[in-house]
């Protein structure tokens, strides 16, 4: 696992070789005690609940991040080193 971004108490992160489960780009994201795993492509929630106005940011985290994340997500299911990305600011 390695952590892409932190913000508003929200970690986002992204494992390695992660391509069987939800067969999708994703992320998994924690916030509190709970987690969720959230789609790179349309930023929905595939598994897991997340407070509504968490899950805002989070979405608008991936709109604005979609291409560096299909990036992180190439080298991750590859098992490279996957790069930072910026947190919402």
């Amino acid at each position: 696992m390695a952590i892409l971004s932190m913000f508003y108490g929200i970690i986002i992160s992204m494992y390695f070789f992660d391509n069987q489960q939800h067969k999708l780009p994703h992320i998994h994201v924690k916030f509190q005690d709970q987690e969720a795993v959230f789609s790179i492509p349309d930023g929905e929630i595939i598994s897991g609940d997340f407070r509504p106005n968490k899950a805002r940011l989070v979405q608008a985290w991936i709109e604005i991040h979609r291409d560096e994340l299909m990036a992180d997500w190439e080298l991750a299911v590859n098992g490279q080193e996957i790069f930072k990305i910026e947190p919402l600011k």
